[in-house]
């Protein structure tokens, strides 16, 4: 079904950008930790994206990608009013919050794009009124992701970048081992980002005996359960990321079986983009 795009903003400018996608059915169902599964042609292949937000009276979800292969490439090259020719969702299961309260300190761990998909599941803890630490981390302060949009509603946000810059300098795990370390009240660490970095935080939280949370960016063909690309193990059993995760426990991930799952196919998507890339260069300087 055509999903129209109702904003676009450039938030790091040929690297990542948020749409807000006029979408009333999946705004309306959608919780925190699910994703959605997108197509942006009639050929080509589709892919999932964890939903940043929701607006359930505007009938409106936010998403954030990065611009890594064709599929992003063409997504950037689209603007507000084009639509998306496919997009299904809310998939996935959702994030389980209780509502402990303001006892219940919950750190939300963010990194590159998945502070995004982060953002939402920080705001659940929120409104369930739990305590919510946001913590955040970039190289530098200019590739700083959704920081006054979690300074709205955390209870806290802790910032490090690697050039110190902002906040902290180091990487994300600097100012969460300070954290844990100091604060003895910490109930619940999620993490969202980067491979390498949701398995260090994993490594981290084990030491302290701490329930750790990640959401996994397997790769997937359907999002539905049935061709099993996405598979992942878990405390030692295989799990289907679309349909038993996204989420899963940080401290039973097979977290180098997932890093050599994702580059499985790097080949083959650098040359998908290459050629895209020469094609269309061919019909602009033809024209």
């Amino acid at each position: 079904m055509p999903t129209a795009i109702l904003q676009k903003e450039k938030l790091i400018p040929g690297r990542t950008s948020k749409l807000v996608l006029d979408a009333p059915h999946i705004a309306a169902t959608a919780r925190p930790g699910h994703f959605v599964m997108l197509r942006v042609s009639e050929h080509g292949e589709r892919f999932p994206l964890t939903i940043a937000d929701t607006d359930a009276e505007r009938g409106t979800i936010t998403i954030v990608y990065l611009v890594m292969g064709k599929s992003t490439t063409l997504l950037e090259e689209m603007g507000v009013g084009d639509s998306i020719p496919d997009l299904c969702g809310p998939l996935g299961r959702a994030t389980h919050i209780e509502p402990v309260g303001k006892s219940h300190k919950v750190i939300c761990v963010g990194g590159g794009t998945g502070v995004a998909a982060m953002h939402h599941i920080a705001k659940g803890h929120h409104r369930a009124g739990n305590y919510v630490i946001a913590c955040i981390g970039a190289r530098n302060k200019d590739l700083l992701l959704f920081h006054d949009e979690l300074a709205a509603f955390c209870d806290e946000v802790l910032v490090s970048t690697d050039d110190g810059s902002f906040g902290m300098k180091g990487i994300v795990t600097d100012p969460l081992k300070d954290r844990l370390e100091k604060d003895k009240e910490i109930a619940e660490v999620v993490a969202v980002g980067p491979v390498p970095m949701m398995q260090a935080v994993a490594r981290l939280t084990a030491g302290f005996h701490i329930k750790t949370t990640v959401s996994l960016n397997s790769l997937m063909v359907d999002g539905m359960g049935m061709c099993g690309a996405c598979r992942v193990t878990v405390g030692g059993e295989t799990r289907f990321t679309c349909v038993d995760g996204p989420e899963f426990d940080g401290h039973q991930v097979d977290f180098d079986e997932l890093r050599s799952r994702l580059s499985a196919f790097n080949a083959q998507e650098k040359l998908s983009l290459d050629e895209y890339r020469e094609h269309r260069c061919h019909c602009h300087n033809q024209a």
